[in-house]
């Protein structure tokens, strides 16, 4: 999970386009006659696209391709089919942003460009354990109760749904192989386009013709199980559309979709769908998502145990300052099925990676067990997505990455919280509660999820506000030209195929040999970092920020866990953005404070009968002279919640505060009587 720039050497120039992550295999697309009519007449509306390199009809959009290939391809499925280019184009970038992903499989089985679905057979190999299900994990983290291993078998998945099995189905339609349509982008385009045609016809609705009349044929492609679903799906598809789109593919491919502002779809086509909208009374959802509620049991177990979460009246009782970011481990049907389980865990909301169909578990006032620290958990709403953090190529759906942001959004605005890093939280971002527990801290969504496009979706990209020589900085590498080599993805010490992703690696001295820092709070006996992808110890995530140490010739050094940590910025390829904010420093006189993973009260503040809890350092020291940005001022509060019955729960609120700071890798607390606030451009 951390991630260090491209040599310069091996990077390509600015404005050059993006590396390709393998070679396509051919496919064996026949084309319609009028396919390069077609392509004549869409192509001239994307300015800046130089002609092909390869001849019309040339099967497969591999490295070797020209850049404007695969919007060839699109021109010719649209052709061939009878779809509006812009309808096959818009769709296929709400699955996967034109990108082909090398041939690789989504997290639910998804192939290409249009993320045409294979899940019998991709997921299969992809059975793991669930995300809580880890031996001797705590998602609880509260250590006045008895550990709750989670030592839990997840059950079998069942039989695929219809949205899982849409590449047979176009295997089907077009008499292309498999194998054909699961390689090679051009194929795997025809694929989609005869999906929608067939999707097109089943509506009785004639071919061709204008986009506004293909709202239904949107709306049953999407194979969602439920109409509210299909209609958020073919809402976002006519948004894009109406929008338009431009980018560079993850194969170098360029790709546009000219805007349509004045498009008005014909939504009434979707009434003649005949699906069911699931219920969703007792969601907490914006109108923009499709939510449903699968209700997390509150129940009595054995004895005094009870699960799989606690009721609670926040925010009259606890304001939540956090949102964080989860991804499950597990398939859609896997997660809902334990979700059900009153032995189990919890968390507030799970977002399915398909269609961007999102479900409530746990009310937002109550209390979820998902973080594995129990401050963090009562002042905080924990989201998972389907998905694997290990397995980089099994990418996640644009339609997911929206739904989810406006999702966080919605929350943010409904809880009064900040959009920023310092409050929208990876899992991997939060602290252990003691020293004990730092090793056993969950490392999800990982190195590969896209924050920068996350938070571009819920409109606040990141950006400088100061000078590139500032005394803060916020780390904003490339996603996509940011391939840093991580092991550990499939066997451990194998390196993991290459992929994008948002985190810098930190090094010891401004050298690319220079040994990683070291987390002495994971590695008490002085070991190294590594590069596993799963190891947190030496790196910085797109959105951080933190005080700049010190800087070189296309180095910054940042304080880190206690010391001086550099990675690679260099001039023409900054991977980082000048910031303006308040740093803390040792208060004056003190040569090191304790740093904490809990704002828990002093012990003055327990009433009778609450336990004191222990105030315990982390293994981490402050020292004079380093700086931290601050977060945000946390309360010191501990929420006593031992018994089934809400009304015997406790609140203890005490006169010490804390200050949140980016500390490493994760967040952590220091006490506000121990530091100096100060603004980042003294």
């Amino acid at each position: 999970m951390r991630a260090v720039p491209p040599d310069p050497e091996h990077t390509p120039p600015p404005g050059s386009p993006r590396r390709a992550r393998g070679n396509r295999t051919g496919g064996h697309a026949r084309r319609a006659a009028g396919a390069l009519a077609s392509a004549a007449l869409l192509l001239p509306l994307v300015s800046g696209l130089p002609a092909a390199d390869a001849a019309p009809g040339t099967p497969g959009t591999g490295a070797a391709a020209g850049p404007d290939t695969l919007q060839r391809d699109f021109a010719r499925a649209a052709a061939e089919y009878h779809v509006p280019p812009s309808v096959l184009l818009a769709v296929s970038y709400l699955q996967s942003r034109w990108d082909a992903h090398a041939g690789a499989p989504s997290v639910t089985g998804g192939y290409g460009p249009m993320h045409l679905t294979d899940a019998a057979g991709a997921l299969a190999d992809a059975a793991r354990t669930a995300h809580h299900g880890e031996a001797g994990e705590d998602a609880r983290g509260d250590t006045a109760r008895p550990h709750r291993a989670e030592d839990h078998a997840v059950p079998a998945a069942g039989a695929f749904p219809e949205r899982l099995r849409t590449l047979d189905r176009a295997a089907g339609l077009t008499g292309l192989r498999p194998e054909a349509l699961r390689t090679d982008p051009a194929a795997n385009v025809r694929g989609g386009a005869a999906l929608l045609a067939d999707a097109q016809r089943r509506l009785g609705r004639p071919a061709g013709g204008d986009a506004a009349d293909w709202y239904g044929a949107v709306a049953r492609w999407s194979s969602a199980s439920d109409a509210a679903t299909a209609r958020v799906f073919a809402d976002d598809v006519f948004e894009v559309i109406r929008t338009g789109a431009r980018r560079t593919t993850d194969a170098g491919q360029r790709v546009a979709l000219p805007a349509e502002p004045r498009l008005v779809p014909h939504r009434e086509q979707a009434g003649r769908l005949g699906r069911a909208t699931p219920p969703a009374e007792g969601t907490e959802c914006p109108e923009s998502v499709a939510c449903e509620s699968v209700p997390a049991p509150y129940q009595r177990l054995e004895g005094s145990d009870y699960g799989n979460h606690d009721v609670s009246d926040r925010p009259r009782s606890q304001k939540a300052d956090f949102i964080v970011i989860h991804d499950t481990e597990a398939t859609w049907e896997k997660t809902l099925q334990l979700i059900r389980d009153p032995a189990y865990v919890s968390w507030h909301y799970t977002v399915r990676s398909t269609d961007g169909h999102i479900a409530q578990h746990v009310p937002v006032k109550d209390v979820a067990w998902h973080a594995g620290n129990w401050y963090v958990n009562a002042k905080s709403v924990g989201i998972e997505h389907e998905g694997f953090l290990a397995r980089p190529d099994a990418w996640y759906t644009e339609e997911m990455y929206r739904t989810s942001a406006r999702l966080v959004r919605h929350l943010a605005r409904k809880l009064d919280i900040p959009l920023d890093r310092q409050h929208i939280l990876g899992h991997d971002n939060v602290p252990g509660t003691v020293p004990s527990t730092i090793k056993g801290m969950h490392t999800d969504p990982g190195p590969y999820w896209d924050w920068a496009h996350y938070f571009e979706l819920m409109d606040r990209p990141f950006h400088p506000t100061a000078s590139p020589f500032s005394g803060m900085v916020t780390i904003a590498p490339d996603y996509d030209d940011n391939e840093p080599v991580y092991t550990g993805c499939e066997k451990p010490g194998q390196e993991c195929a290459p992929h994008g992703s948002g985190a810098v690696r930190l090094r010891v001295a401004p050298r690319d040999d220079a040994p990683l820092v070291k987390d002495v709070g994971l590695r008490p006996d002085g070991g190294a970092s590594t590069t596993d992808v799963n190891d947190t110890g030496a790196r910085a995530s797109t959105g951080q920020q933190f005080a700049v140490a010190d800087r070189l010739p296309g180095w910054t050094a940042v304080w880190y866990l206690g010391q001086r940590a550099w990675f690679r910025d260099p001039w023409w390829e900054p991977v980082a953005l000048g910031a303006r904010g308040k740093l803390v420093t040792p208060r004056e006189g003190r040569k090191e404070i304790p740093v904490y993973g809990r704002a828990y009260p002093e012990k003055a503040a327990y009433p009778a009968g609450v336990p004191v809890q222990a105030v315990t350092p982390l293994p981490y020291k402050l020292l004079a002279g380093q700086a931290y940005v601050l977060g945000q001022t946390s309360p010191a509060e501990y929420l006593y919640a031992n018994d089934f019955d809400p009304a015997k729960h406790v609140v203890v609120r005490g006169k010490d505060r804390y200050y949140e700071i980016q500390f490493g890798h994760r967040v952590a607390f220091v006490r506000a009587d121990d530091v100096t606030v100060r603004s980042s451009n003294r």
